[in-house]
């Protein structure tokens, strides 16, 4: 297993647009999953899928309300939580991404609603960080970062927490 450390001073991490590594191999990756429509069910399911592609870990999930809702439109809260995923085999970051448009499309992900709906999104799985097969440190994903307070409180509970490979 690929041991490493995580740098807890996120802002020293290099950050790198997804469009540039999409053919790198990676070997682990932190994800944030996200859901406001039956979010418990959604949560679960993707986790096993999850665990199909390698050894897990999770954090807490953080229930948060939708930084879009306003007093005149009000929006059902998030639940959110953050994955480390140390791959079984490497795949590149396109193969993931794949994988991962797969898996919310299996949650029933609708992408399309109309401008007055409010959103319902059963799952919603972004890449916050990725370490790559040839290189001993992580990469955070350009388009996702500044990260959201649950996201960042997510990767620092997985950086604590026992038996992580960072």
């Amino acid at each position: 297993m690929h041991k490493g450390s995580l740098n807890m001073n996120l802002e020293t991490l290099r950050k790198i647009a997804p469009e540039r590594l999409q053919q790198q191999p990676v070997l682990a990756v932190l994800l944030a999953l996200g859901s406001n429509y039956q979010a418990e069910y959604y949560l679960s399911r993707v986790r096993e899928d999850l665990q199909e592609l390698g050894k897990v870990q999770l954090s807490t999930a953080f229930k948060n309300p939708d930084f879009t809702a306003t007093v005149e439109t009000s929006k059902p809260d998030y639940t959110n939580q953050c994955v480390y995923l140390n791959l079984n085999s490497v795949m590149t970051l396109q193969q993931l991404q794949q994988s991962f448009e797969s898996f919310e499309s299996d949650c029933h992900r609708c992408r399309q609603t109309p401008p007055t709906a409010i959103r319902q999104v059963t799952m919603d799985i972004d890449i916050l960080l990725i370490k790559l097969a040839y290189i001993d440190e992580w990469i955070v994903m350009a388009n996702r970062y500044p990260f959201k307070a649950h996201e960042s409180a997510g990767i620092m509970e997985l950086a604590a927490g026992s038996g992580v490979d960072f």
